[in-house]
């Protein structure tokens, strides 16, 4: 009977669903359109109420209508066929075609215009993305969802907050407005505007956008970013930035999976725990390795407390070098075994030819040192493990030494190099190959205090084969062709550059030149020592030249072996010409008027500066000259071998390096090429 009875409602509401729209077509002109009519379905139960003059149909009980493609299932409903609306209760699911399904607890819908409004744990979801809100707005016809009272998308393990939202189920795009908030396991993007791809995964900023992934900030303006690769295309200036460093461009490309960004366009890359900074029109930046190359005019700006550093070049490349790049490796030694020396084994093949370059063996006993060190041996000890360190070109270099002995207190050993190199000029250190150290020349000298108290007091090995390795990091620079450097108290031009932060030493190569106290400084190589930021010691490496200009076409002139220059506040103190010293100096009487000329062979020549003016010079050791009456000077002896006069090449001002290199290479070329009469 029961059976009967429901069959009885359900063939009543078919005939109802009938009946009422032919009623309603008499007042609602716009419901002629059959595809609007809202079929029943089923319902366990059909009451008949009468408001306001207004007949409602009230349906109980696992109601189901149906417009269209689109089926409505609910606990109970009203319709007002006049108007052809839908007000459905409890465990509202709309299915339309399979492919949306929206959920609540309560709807509101127009069946004329098919616009539905769902509160109370309101959800959609096309089977990837979900929806939810307090309310949502679905437009049937558009296929649009909406929420503008806060509501958030899961779309994976991505999810999406904000005030508004928009929902587009045929292009899967979501258009999200006011505090929009995506939070992913891998990173979270905040911004007050957002369109989203739930197919792509694309993100497209049209607003301030922030994306943090723990390590890395990223804001941005414009552009596009794929959430789910990492990828991104970024416009209108955005800037990264980590824990040390900050890059801003005109545009920038990045990708998180291989840490690589692509800044075009006045790139701005900032080196916060070095004070660096780096300009170029273009550059590549490998977050991971921490490096920046840069190209396109590029510009260094190396910040000091009273001084900062202009750095030029066609290309300016910065990295970090962790420690254990350059190993200090224990090794094995025995009085009956021979190990060969393999110095460079553990450096990179840019660095491996000037190591063995600067390295000599020397004799057993040429060396009190090696004496020393051999004294400090423990024969009894042959199976212990032996570290050998030699700090150059702030590089660590592995020596296997041959078989001696063995250190058996580190401590002691360290004392005795630190001692030795006191008591010994830079190019006296030559220590035995039998006594396992090798032998420096200047250029590679590192073996000093200061280097030997930065090593890690972990040099005690234990007893196995593994390397002793320090991952704490040391920044370097390298710059390539047609390098300028700029500061107030030293300028200078070379072909490349290189700087580690490790021992804080500039080393200019190919034909470098610097000018400092209104003195050109050139040799083959220069090295520029700095502390604390400021310079400290300057070292012309072989064919060194110094020449001030007295008078036009009159030079004072130094050249030796090797120049070592101290520096004191931000100006050279005083300068040490070591080997084969020779001197030219123009001699005026109390009226600045020339008196004679000074030409003077030494062993060592030590130059003293007074508040940036040459003071007095020493001649130490053999020294032996010739003084000429200015007016009878030799002239064709009146330049030193090798000399040169490049003040064309000098950078006047900061403001010459922002120039564009191709600029300094045209003036480079027209420079005029000195005539037989002009080079006295």
């Amino acid at each position: 009977m029961q059976q009967l009875a429901k069959c009885g409602l359900i063939l009543a509401g078919l005939f109802l669903g009938r009946l009422f729209p032919a009623t309603a077509q008499e007042t609602q002109p716009a419901a002629r359109d059959s595809n609007n009519v809202i079929h029943i379905i089923q319902s366990d139960k059909l009451n008949v109420l009468t408001k306001d003059s207004v007949q409602l149909n009230r349906f109980i009980g696992n109601a189901i209508f149906r417009q269209g493609n689109t089926l409505f299932y609910c606990d109970s409903a009203l319709i007002n066929r006049a108007s052809n609306i839908l007000d459905a209760y409890g465990h509202i699911h709309i299915n339309q075609a399979d492919s949306i399904h929206i959920y609540g607890e309560y709807l509101h819908y127009e069946g004329n215009t098919r616009m539905a409004t769902l509160r109370d744990n309101a959800r959609l979801t096309d089977g990837k993305v979900t929806l939810t809100g307090p309310e949502l707005q679905y437009d049937m016809n558009a296929r649009i969802g909406t929420y503008v009272k806060g509501g958030k998308l899961v779309n994976g393990s991505s999810v999406l907050t904000s005030q508004e939202g928009y929902y587009y189920a045929d292009t899967k795009d979501v258009y999200f407005n006011y505090n929009v908030l995506l939070v992913d396991p891998e990173y979270t993007l905040s911004t007050d505007t957002l369109l989203y791809n739930t197919q792509s995964k694309i993100a497209t900023i049209v607003a301030p956008t922030t994306i943090n992934d723990g390590k890395t900030v990223m804001y941005a303006t414009s552009g596009e970013y794929n959430t789910e690769t990492g990828q991104g295309n970024f416009d209108s200036r955005p800037t990264i930035e980590d824990s040390t460093a900050t890059i801003t461009a005109d545009n920038i490309q990045m990708d998180k999976r291989t840490g690589l960004a692509y800044a075009t366009g006045n790139m701005i890359y900032r080196d916060t725990a070095q004070h660096m900074t780096l300009l170029s029109n273009y550059g590549t930046v490998n977050q991971i390795e921490k490096t920046v190359l840069a190209t396109q005019h590029p510009l260094m700006i190396l910040e000091r407390e009273k001084d900062t550093l202009y750095l030029a070049a066609d290309t300016l490349f910065s990295g970090v070098l962790k420690r254990d790049t350059f190993t200090v490796a224990p090794v094995r030694t025995s009085t009956d075994s021979t190990i060969s020396v393999d110095s460079t084994s553990n450096v990179p093949d840019s660095l491996r030819k000037p190591l063995q370059d600067s390295t000599e063996v020397m004799p057993a006993d040429t060396s009190a040192f090696a004496k020393k060190l051999k004294n400090a041996l423990a024969p009894g000890d042959s199976g212990k493990l032996v570290p050998v360190m030699v700090a150059k070109d702030s590089a660590l270099i592995t020596l296997k030494p041959k078989a001696v002995g063995i250190l058996s207190d580190t401590a002691k050993a360290m004392a005795i190099l630190r001692d030795s190199t006191r008591a010994l000029k830079p190019d006296s250190i030559v220590l035995s190959k039998d006594s396992a150290v090798i032998g420096l020349k200047s250029k590679a000298l590192a073996l000093t205090k200061d280097s030997l108290r930065s090593q890690p007091p972990a040099l005690a090995m234990e007893t196995d084969t593994s390397a002793t390795k320090d991952t704490s990091e040391i920044r370097y620079i390298r710059a390539w062709h047609h390098v300028r450097i700029y500061s107030d108290s030293l300028q200078g031009v070379a072909d490349s550059i290189y700087y580690s932060s490790k021992d804080s030493i500039f080393r200019f190569y190919r034909n470098p030149i610097l000018w400092a106290n209104e003195t050109q400084l050139s040799g083959d190589t220069i090295f520029l020592y700095t502390k604390n930021q400021k310079a400290d010691k300057l070292l012309l490496d072989q064919n060194a030249l110094l020449v001030k200009e007295s008078d036009p076409q009159l030079y004072n002139q130094i050249k030796g072996n090797q120049i070592t220059g101290y520096f004191l506040g931000q100006a050279l103190d005083w300068m040490h010409v070591d080997g084969n010293a020779e001197s030219i100096y123009y001699v005026r009487d109390d009226d600045s008027a020339y008196v004679s000329v000074n030409r003077t062979l030494s062993g060592i020549i030590n130059i003293y500066f007074r508040e940036g003016q040459l003071h007095h010079i020493s001649f130490i050791k053999d020294p032996e000259g010739t003084m000429y009456p200015f007016t009878q000077r030799p002239l064709d002896q009146m330049q030193l071998e090798n000399f040169h006069w490049d003040i064309r090449r000098k950078p006047k001002s900061k403001y010459e390096l922002m120039g564009t290199v191709s600029e300094a290479k045209i003036k480079e070329e027209e420079k005029p090429v000195p005539k037989a009469e002009d080079e006295f």
